[in-house]
């Protein structure tokens, strides 16, 4: 185990991370403060710390993205000690946290546990990433955490057995890791019980095929129309080598993201037509 070979065995799990400088966790979401998951993260963030702060949107704010109010106040509410809402997005509330709420920054930023995945190139919509993104902007070590849910399970029946029992087994390797500059760690539980899970696998970003994605319409009681997105097939890779796969065969999937979006392959071919 990564503390036996560090010479932390005999540490306490807080012990542990005080030697790797990690003491304060900031915990966020994108579902709302009374959210299950959040209560989840809770479980497994006081595996690794007992000094954690919660400042989480005060309702769901899923599908946000990395959006910052700016046409209203946002007000902050406490509800107990070091456990916060913000009346805005998951940004605005590790926004809030690092600049209002917290005496000095934390050390850990998780974010989650999401109630649904955050796979292939729906990060971009992600609230529950987007807190990460947020958070890695602020140069604070930050992990989005989301649990995948069958076509069986909605609501409140979704189980968050796999991140409950995986969760501290996948933040703690990474811990001492250094992050690079603006990177951040998304991570996705499978849909299984946490004994039916095969694993850990570091993979890339896979992608949907947006194509196939289906808008469904409706009209509701009083006659008027409503539309309401479906779900999106994804593409499938040779090898198996993206989180889309790595989750469909039982896995927990570990991906590295970046902020920098720059597509650096076509600035010269860009800048020639300027010259």
């Amino acid at each position: 185990m990564l503390e036996e070979r560090q010479g932390f065995d005999r540490l306490s799990p807080n012990g542990y991370l005080e030697q790797l400088g990690i003491v304060r966790i900031l915990i966020t979401n994108d579902d709302g403060i009374g959210a299950p998951g959040i209560y989840v993260l809770e479980k497994i963030a006081a595996q690794l710390s007992d000094d954690i702060w919660i400042v989480a949107p005060a309702e769901e704010q899923s599908g946000a993205g990395h959006s910052l109010t700016l046409t209203r106040p946002i007000r902050l509410r406490q509800h107990a000690e070091k456990r916060f809402s913000v009346s805005g997005t998951p940004t605005d509330a590790v926004t809030m946290a690092l600049k209002k709420v917290l005496p000095e920054p934390p050390d850990l930023i998780l974010s989650g546990v999401n109630r649904g995945a955050n796979l292939g190139d729906d990060v971009t919509y992600s609230g529950t990433v987007a807190a990460a993104m947020e958070g890695a902007l602020a140069g604070v070590r930050s992990i989005a955490l989301s649990q995948v849910y069958s076509h069986e399970e909605s609501g409140d029946r979704v189980s968050f057995d796999a991140a409950e029992e995986w969760g501290a087994k996948v933040i703690r390797p990474l811990v001492d890791l250094p992050f690079a500059s603006r990177t951040l760690i998304n991570v996705n539980f499978p849909p299984l019980r946490a004994v039916d899970v095969r694993g850990i696998r570091v993979v890339r970003q896979g992608f949907h095929d947006y194509s196939r994605g289906s808008l469904v319409e409706n009209v509701d009681p009083r006659g008027f129309a409503y539309f309401w997105f479906g779900l999106h097939a994804a593409e499938q890779t040779a090898g198996h080598e993206t989180d889309l796969e790595v989750i469909a065969d039982g896995f927990i999937s570990v991906t590295p993201l970046q902020l920098d979006l720059t597509h650096y392959p076509s600035l010269d071919a860009l800048a020639g037509r300027y010259t």
